[in-house]
């Protein structure tokens, strides 16, 4: 009678084989992509409602004499302004979509690209929508909260789409090709004012990001924008306290203080000159960050 354990050997052998040409095929496409990546190409993706979509009408020093070193992966398209979505372009207002104004991004990046080594550039990608909750980038729940928000709002989700946190994705990938993921900033809370799970409910987006990018929690810090302060009439101040926490749920989470940031008169959204000073102050802790680092 013959045995089988040639046989048997030999499926074996060609098992094993077969599990190392996956993983070199694997560790090969990792390099690959690593050496495509600009490690002096310093990424940031952006997301949130109004606050970070840009509420203010930014004014003619904001828009000259910007340094091409600042750049903005486009997430929408505009004809208007010659922009199509998914290019690169230097980073002028507006950043977000087609008609919105200043936003703390703006100011973060002209602050990271003055500050940084001469060969370092930053890219951008924003993708926000004034007055949404935070559900909207939950990745897997989106679709129950879109159902329920209102007309206005349905034509700023058209412009992702239906689904702005699979947008930010998207254009994270693109944006991965070309450089590296440093870190996500975040400012969004006022529609979400008294939610005492607000900070799982970042955490949950994080996560997924993290894990829909292939990156680490300890390369990628949060920054996350306080509401307009108390110490300014804020409306939604009273949500700071929430967002206090945030560390304690994210190690990697960091806290961008509000106070003195000059608000609009609805006591709601930040004026132009908030926003230039909150946009420096994301950006003074992420040079902070990046200079902790070896």
């Amino acid at each position: 009678m013959m045995s089988c354990k040639p046989f048997l050997t030999k499926n074996l052998l060609f098992a094993g084989l077969k599990t190392i040409s996956l993983t070199a095929a694997f560790v090969f496409f990792n390099f690959m992509l690593s050496f495509a990546q600009d490690p002096n190409y310093h990424v940031y993706l952006c997301l949130g409602q109004s606050n970070m979509e840009g509420n203010a009408r930014f004014e003619m020093q904001d828009t000259v004499q910007n340094d091409p070193r600042f750049q903005l992966l486009q997430a929408v398209n505009c004809p208007d302004l010659k922009r199509e979505m998914n290019n690169w372009y230097t980073a002028v207002p507006p950043l977000t979509r087609c008609n919105t104004g200043l936003t703390p991004v703006d100011y973060f990046g002209r602050t990271l690209v003055e500050k940084l080594p001469k060969e370092v550039k930053v890219g951008v990608v924003v993708v926000a929508v004034g007055g949404c909750k935070i559900e909207l980038f939950d990745k897997n729940n989106y679709a129950s909260y879109t159902a329920t928000t209102p007309e206005w709002m349905k034509g700023m989700l058209k412009q992702y789409d239906g689904n702005p946190y699979r947008r930010l994705v998207e254009l994270a990938k693109e944006a991965q090709k070309k450089g590296v993921i440093k870190g996500i900033l975040l400012h969004q809370g006022e529609s979400n004012t008294g939610d005492s799970l607000w900070v799982k409910k970042v955490k949950n987006v994080y996560d997924n990001l993290l894990g829909d990018l292939h990156l680490k929690p300890g390369d990628v810090p949060l920054l996350a924008g306080e509401m307009v302060n108390a110490d300014q009439g804020g409306i939604c101040a009273s949500m700071n306290k929430i967002i206090a926490t945030l560390p304690q749920i994210i190690p990697n989470g960091h806290v961008i203080s509000s106070k003195g940031c000059t608000a609009a008169s609805d006591k709601l959204h930040f004026n132009a000159a908030g926003y230039r000073e909150l946009g420096k102050r994301y950006a003074t802790q992420m040079l902070s960050i990046l200079n902790k680092k070896p």
